[in-house]
């Protein structure tokens, strides 16, 4: 009734298989050619980039020495204190302060450390 007049009331099973197999082959073809031209596009503005811009352009200077990483602290930063807390469990929170705070537990200072209950 709404079908085009071309097609068959009734398709086959066969029929709407090989119908469906032409749509996807149909729209695969069509991705394969878009990345096929974004592959394109891409090697030809990476040629762009890599010639130089302008002759008449001062040469750079040469890139300056990479900055010297900075020390690490030195060893222990004072006496902590341990309230009601064993020296392990301490130990297993300085080191996951330290690692939340992304710094070395050597430039972190611990006064105390006290279980709140």
């Amino acid at each position: 009734m709404f079908l085009n007049s071309t097609l068959p009331a009734h398709l086959g099973l066969a029929d709407a298989g090989v119908i469906a197999l032409l749509g996807y082959a149909v729209v695969f073809f069509g991705l394969i050619l878009l990345m096929g031209v974004l592959i394109c596009l891409g090697k030809i503005f990476a040629k762009a980039d890599a010639k130089p811009h302008s002759s008449t352009a001062e040469p750079a200077a040469a890139p300056a020495a990479a900055p010297a990483p900075k020390p690490e602290a030195p060893g222990a930063a004072g006496q902590l204190m341990l309230h009601d807390v064993e020296p392990k469990t301490a130990a297993m929170l300085m080191a996951i302060v330290a690692n939340q705070m992304g710094k070395p537990l050597n430039e972190l200072r611990f006064i105390s450390i006290k279980e709140v209950k």
